[in-house]
């Protein structure tokens, strides 16, 4: 909703109210009145323009520059009838004129429709007029005119800030909703091109002949496509529904995991879709009561627990040993990868993720973050690393939520 619509309805309110005010104050002066009928006159006048027109000032869109100025000149010409239906003693007392505080409503009109500059022309015009019904610069007159520029100038300025801050919020959530489908997109490619291009690079430089050739184009094509996918230049796309977890570069996929309940918040057992990672080298160990996360917390943090074993794979070398620990704990289901490779150096991730490599940086902690969880890393040079994920139970696949830690 924009943040004009409730002033639009708080200036019709006031219209109408000030109508009715007004109208009182004529009725229990009517006999005072020089000319009564003309003063009956305008406000049947002012009442007929308020029952065509209140709807006008429902919204920005239906309050027009040319309504504006209609209304203004109702006000206006009200301030300058007064003289000629009231008497010079009235007037001089400090009676009001025939619109009366109605006439803030139209120069509140024009700050809520353009800002504290067309605030202040209206505010001019009602002063002149008052000082033209007045013929002398008296106090009260001079107050009412001072409050009513005040009052005016401040609600517009209030009013174009409001809408520069609309604007940047608009701006900011369109760049996180690009951002966050960037990166949703960039652990897509880590887990399924860059794979395989580096699998490729792989197989055709053992081969030899033609198929090296093919390895080092299908290298070069890895180093781009990370370069091109680090820098945050890919166009968003919608994403695909694939969930199943990601397959460790040359070495052969794990069973497909379970399938996931058509709605993507339904409960979803964890233990079901990291199951099939166990077997030739991995131990999975596993509570023996259900781990349910939602479907689509569950799906992202299966892809993440694919993309650590695929690190082990990578790094610690295909006779590497790996084991899959879940923890269903009260607030969070708590996965720990381990292995007993040789262990991380230091400083290696976040060299890896300047290089463009991704699995740290996206397939992984990416995926958590967006679930408001959080990856740590604990490796000892010579002992292995162990991956412990975090994802708290009822997070928001979407980025609703943002977790403390260290993702």
């Amino acid at each position: 909703m924009s943040v004009e619509l409730p002033l639009w309805r708080a200036l019709t309110g006031y219209r109408i109210l000030t109508l009715v005010y007004t109208l009182v104050l004529v009725a229990l002066s009517y006999d005072k009145y020089a000319h009564p009928l003309g003063a009956a006159a305008y406000m049947g006048a002012l009442t007929v323009w308020m029952a065509l027109t209140w709807r006008r000032t429902t919204s920005a869109e239906r309050c027009t520059r040319h309504f504006l100025i209609a209304d203004l000149s109702f006000a206006v010409g009200g301030i300058l009838l007064t003289p000629l239906v009231d008497t010079h003693a009235r007037i001089m007392d400090g009676a009001p004129t025939l619109p009366s505080i109605w006439t803030a409503g139209a120069v509140l009109g024009f700050a809520i429709k353009g800002g504290w500059r067309w605030a202040a022309a209206a505010s001019a015009a009602v002063a002149v007029a008052n000082l033209l019904e007045r013929q002398e610069l008296a106090r009260d007159t001079v107050h009412n005119v001072v409050l009513v520029w005040v009052a005016s100038v401040a609600i517009g300025y209030v009013v174009e800030v409001a809408r520069a801050s609309e604007r940047t919020l608009a701006r900011a959530l369109q760049i996180e909703a690009a951002t966050r489908e960037r990166e949703r997109l960039a652990r897509d490619i880590h887990d399924s091109v860059l794979q395989v291009l580096a699998m490729v690079q792989r197989r055709g430089a053992a081969i030899g002949g033609e198929a090296a050739e093919l390895g080092r184009m299908a290298g070069e094509q890895e180093v781009a496509l990370r370069t091109l996918v680090s820098s945050g230049l890919v166009p968003p796309r919608q994403r695909t529904n694939g969930a199943g977890p990601a397959a460790p570069s040359g070495a052969p996929a794990p069973r497909p995991a379970a399938p996931l309940p058509d709605r993507p918040g339904a409960p979803c057992d964890i233990r079901a879709l990291l199951g099939p990672y166990a077997g030739a080298g991995i131990t999975f160990s596993e509570p023996g009561a259900p781990v349910e996360l939602p479907a689509v917390a569950a799906a992202e943090l299966t892809a993440a627990v694919g993309a650590a074993l695929d690190n082990v794979r990578r790094h610690a070398g295909p006779d590497a040993e790996a084991w899959i620990l879940v923890e269903d704990e009260p607030d969070e289901v708590i996965v720990t990868v381990r292995d007993d490779g040789p262990g991380i150096p230091e400083g290696r991730l976040a060299d890896a993720e300047r290089e463009g490599r991704l699995g740290v940086a996206l397939s992984i902690r990416g995926r958590l973050r967006e679930l408001g969880g959080s990856a740590d890393w604990i490796s000892v040079p010579g002992q292995g690393t162990e991956v412990e994920l975090k994802v708290p139970k009822g997070g928001a696949p979407e980025g609703g939520r943002r977790g403390k830690g260290t993702a």
